[in-house]
């Protein structure tokens, strides 16, 4: 096909998609028809140049599109079905449909989406994780991402942008729909910025380009592939373009036409106005007429390794460090690559050694942890098992929203946190994170493991290896004893294998059960020793899984008598709540004694805090006393 023909064509499908893009929203009644028809020139341009099919979205050798601005799913969808990927007037009937996949902002659960997006700011993240699982991988394909100007005040950006550069992201091109108008009016006016010298600032080459001029935007897509760093296109377009009454007005970013106008917008357009054939094909939509549920998850081809036996006092961070050390020299030729991410951090939670082993496989992203969060949650999409490394506050509490974003995106993300909890110690309540469990439970599709000594951490990370899906592993800083049976042998010995969602029993007793999570498992196995010298005979659980605990468990604590929980965490949300919800969940009624953490704590050595906070091993055993 010459040029002529391709922009003859683009521009032929712009008109379709336009047509498509106002009769949708006019029927939804809601949505972002002003933005899309800015971008559509674009969008439609790009889809016309890559490499990709329709018939097999997940071919691995495809170029990857990405819309950070996941409200412009009219553009998306109209695209997406004018290339084949769906049928088109499916996209304008359901749109925002109850039950209906073409969703209010875009999802990956539509054929063609690589990216589920909404929250502004985070989808040249997700691009340059695409960008960098190429090069790892050995991938020749390119990445686009499309973004807003409005979007340009997200500090987000600037984080992938520096990240893009760091790592010559040459096989990247950003493009910015620069409309001049957001939701309350002018960028200009809303908050000021210098869109091109701080893309530039940070080492990108900056093209300008007028977005409605389809052989402008083609020979400026084929430039970027010869350019030696990432590029950013500023594309230049109206706001509701090719219907002048729309056209930069700011209302139209996200309200709709009415009847009335959809026909007079789609009669300067040229097109025909078909409103009442998609109302009917609206009505009779049935939502059980959807596709079945999609696999996400890749399937990883990785050996676990031989577990390795710790037999004096070791940290969990020391013992994550060496096996997934040692996790990645017997999987370096592997076809699913281990890759570790740091950010800023490798010393404190153990992952230096890897990166001198295998620098390849290693990214240090910096203090950017936002987006860190996101480029990481994207590498795990593609067959890379990916894990992060960072402390609690960091890897959880700041990025609770980007964490949020991978288990949309069904992302397979292995966030590895250390310095939870009050064993963090003197670096204070800023850096004691005492909400890790009660924000994991509000993450759906996503499981958190929290190891008791070295030896379960290193099980623990062998059995995560080949395992799909989001997990949080969580670990304190201090150096801890190592679990032993009641015949003083090592519990979490090599013949150990661990299961999710089961509990570790690890002293019998039918005065009543404690439940015990994360770093003060050594403090509470002394203090139940203790009590057993005494005649006091307590039931001794390790819950490794506090999301996940077992049903048959909780009703035989209920019959032996009270029940205590002990956790370096808030009384609220964290293994308490679940064992409360268990207990009323099952029918039964028992009395729970919550030992945990009730309000920020101060800075001290994790001994002081611990003796503090009275979940020292002398505190357990009055605390315990005075309840029993």
């Amino acid at each position: 096909m010459t040029k002529t023909e391709l922009i003859s064509r683009i521009t032929q499908q712009a008109k379709i998609a336009r047509q498509a893009i106002l009769q949708m929203t006019t029927l939804s009644g809601s949505g972002h028809p002003g933005g899309s028809m800015s971008s559509i020139d674009v969008i439609l341009s790009i889809y016309n140049i890559m490499r990709h099919d329709p018939k097999n979205p997940s071919w691995a050798e495809r170029d990857r599109m990405v819309f950070s601005a996941g409200h412009l799913t009219p553009a998306i969808y109209s695209s997406l079905g004018i290339m084949g990927y769906f049928p088109l007037e499916d996209a304008i009937a359901q749109f925002r449909t109850y039950g209906s996949i073409f969703e209010g902002h875009v999802e990956r659960e539509v054929p063609g989406v690589e990216w589920s997006s909404g929250n502004l700011g985070q989808g040249l993240s997700a691009a340059t994780g695409f960008a960098i699982s190429a090069k790892i991988r050995g991938l020749d394909y390119h990445n686009y991402v499309l973004m807003g100007d409005g979007e340009q005040q997200k500090g987000q950006l600037s984080e992938a942008r520096r990240f893009a550069s760091k790592f010559h992201l040459t096989n990247l091109t950003a493009i910015i729909d620069y409309n001049q108008l957001q939701i309350s009016g002018s960028i200009h006016d809303v908050m000021p910025q210098r869109i091109r010298q701080n893309w530039e600032s940070d080492g990108w080459q900056v093209f300008e380009v007028n977005g409605h001029d389809v052989s402008q935007i083609l020979t400026t897509l084929e430039e970027v592939k010869s350019q030696e760093k990432p590029v950013m296109i500023l594309a230049h377009t109206t706001m509701g373009k090719g219907v002048s009454f729309m056209e930069n007005k700011a209302k139209y970013h996200g309200s709709t036409l009415s009847i009335e106008q959809c026909q007079e917008a789609l009669k300067e357009l040229g097109m025909d106005f078909e409103l009442p054939r998609y109302q009917k094909m609206r009505d009779e939509f049935k939502p059980q007429n959807q596709p079945a549920h999609i696999d996400f998850h890749p399937k990883f081809d990785l050996k676990p390794g031989k577990p390795v036996l710790y037999t004096s006092e070791s940290d969990c961070r020391s013992a994550w460090g060496n096996a997934i050390l040692d996790l990645g020299k017997i999987n370096r030729e592997s076809s699913n690559p281990i890759v570790v991410v740091d950010c800023d951090l490798a010393g404190s939670v153990k992952t230096a050694a890897f990166e001198a082993e295998l620098p390849e496989r290693f990214l240090q992203s910096g203090i950017m942890e936002h987006h860190t969060a996101v480029m990481s949650g994207a590498i795990s999409t593609t067959g890379i098992q990916c894990f992060w490394a960072a402390f609690g506050v960091f890897g959880i509490n700041e990025v609770y929203n980007m964490q949020r974003l991978n288990a949309i995106n069904h992302t397979n993300l292995k966030t590895v946190v250390t310095h939870v909890g009050i064993d963090v110690g003197e670096d204070g309540k800023t850096h004691q994170c005492i909400d890790y469990i009660s924000l994991a439970r509000n993450l759906f599709d996503t499981r958190i493991i929290c190891p008791a000594d070295a030896n379960q951490t290193d099980r623990v990370i062998r059995w995560l290896i080949d395992k799909p899906g989001n997990y949080f592993v969580t670990m304190g800083r201090s150096k801890l004893s190592i679990i032993k049976d009641s015949e003083n042998e090592v519990f979490f010995d090599q013949d150990y294998c661990f299961e999710y969602g089961k509990a570790d029993v690890l002293r019998t007793g039918e005065k009543g059960t404690v439940f015990v999570c994360g770093t003060p498992a050594g403090r509470a196995v002394k203090a139940i020793d203790t009590l057993r010298e005494e005649g006091i005979f307590l039931e001794l659980v390790y819950v490794s899984s506090p999301l996940a605990l077992e049903a048959n468990m909780i009703s035989e604590a209920v019959r032996r008598g009270p029940i205590f929980s002990i956790e370096d965490h808030s009384i609220h949300g964290g293994l308490a709540s679940s064992i409360a919800e268990a207990i009323v969940g099952g029918g039964h009624q028992a009395r729970l004694i919550r030992i945990g953490i009730e309000a920020y704590p101060v800075s001290g050595t994790a001994d002081q805090l611990y003796e503090a906070y009275q979940m020292d091993s002398a505190s357990l055993i009055k605390r315990i006393k005075a309840a029993l």
